[in-house]
């Protein structure tokens, strides 16, 4: 069996896996949306969840959707040219253009295959700009820390002011607190942090250190290092946090701006909008394709917690989900994968070379 169709199998497991979520939380959401109809005294056969959604589509204001759109790509140029001010201090200044559609290909390619972007990434900036791939899966991972700091930050500020509505949503989803307890024991630390230190001890403690595969590695963790180190050199570090904080500020703004598109979430305040962007952006974290399934069920939570139906809590996560996940990262993710190699034919890196 070759690699590429193993590659096709993983991506069809993974979509399936992302179908499946969204067939259970759409069954949900139409069994609720039934029992609201039931008691406002319609029929059960006019009452279709899939009629609903796609006429709160076509009475969607697509003016705002635009706008979302164009913070998303700002948020990606954003992204860009934070790279490239990581690169620098190892002596390489890739071209806009290279990171961006790199950036793109990494969210198209998550759809299909959760996390693999990543790799995808770092292989096509490796691959049009000559740069090390150890170096570029450093500075990945140094913005995936800053990412998690980030979202952090953004969940103590939501619990700062509604933290009573958290609280209940987890007292009333006890399965949640089952999963997720475990994360909350200091076993489960400890035990990590034992098992990654042993690690660490074999690779270091010979002979293991002399086997050419362990070399590899040593050397590849060595490449990552320097990636993740080159925050400490930044020709301009104040620059670098105006992106980082820029690109969550925009992530947020994407979602109340959606709110003044839809006339069910129209009238919600900018606080509201913190806390369905903070549990939307959970539902992405989830390991399905994009966020599939477990980013509609969490937006549609959040947005209940203030009196949104669940019908029309649905249908707003679908409008958002379907703009920014599927048309704008599939759209600039084909364009991407188009016109890179185009754009670099004649395109030597060792120009951009400091």
């Amino acid at each position: 069996m070759s690699q590429g169709f193993k590659s096709f199998l993983k991506v069809l497991a993974f979509l399936g896996f992302g179908l499946i979520v969204l067939y259970f939380v759409y069954n949900n959401q139409n069994e609720a949306y039934i029992e609201e109809c039931v008691q406002k005294g319609i029929a059960e056969s006019e009452c279709s969840l899939l009629t609903k959604i796609i006429s709160d589509f076509k009475s969607v204001k697509y003016g705002w959707i635009v706008l979302v759109l164009f913070m998303f790509m700002l948020s990606n140029l954003f992204r860009g040219k934070r790279w490239i001010q990581m690169l620098k201090p190892m002596g390489y200044n890739p071209g806009l253009l290279n990171c961006m559609g790199a950036i793109m290909l990494a969210y198209f390619s998550n759809l299909g295959l959760p996390r693999s972007g990543e790799v995808l990434r770092a292989g096509t900036l490796n691959r049009y700009e000559k740069i090390p791939f150890d170096k570029l899966m450093g500075t990945i991972i140094l913005e995936r820390a800053i990412d998690v700091l980030m979202l952090l930050v953004c969940i103590a500020m939501m619990l700062s002011f509604a933290g009573d509505k958290i609280l209940d949503f987890f007292s009333q989803n006890a399965t949640i607190q089952d999963k997720l307890g475990f994360l909350l024991s200091p076993w489960f630390w400890i035990a990590s942090i034992v098992l990654g230190l042993g690690a660490l001890f074999l690779l270091f403690k010979s002979p293991f250190k002399e086997s050419s595969i362990i070399k590899k590695v040593l050397s590849f963790i060595q490449g990552i290092k320097e990636g993740i180190m080159s925050v400490s050199q930044l020709d301009n570090p104040l620059l670098f946090w105006m992106y980082s904080v820029g690109i969550w500020i925009l992530y947020f703004l994407m979602t109340y701006v959606c709110f003044l598109a839809f006339e069910p979430t129209a009238h919600l305040s900018a606080k509201v909008g913190f806390v369905v962007f903070v549990f939307g952006t959970l539902g992405i974290v989830f390991p399905s394709p994009g966020g599939m399934g477990s980013y509609h069920w969490l937006v549609t939570e959040s947005l209940g917690f203030y009196d949104v139906s669940s019908g029309d809590g649905f249908s707003f996560a679908n409008i958002i989900f379907f703009s920014i996940q599927i048309f704008c990262n599939v759209f600039f993710g084909i364009l991407s994968l188009i016109l890179l190699p185009w754009l670099n034919r004649n395109y030597d890196p060792e120009i951009h070379k400091r």
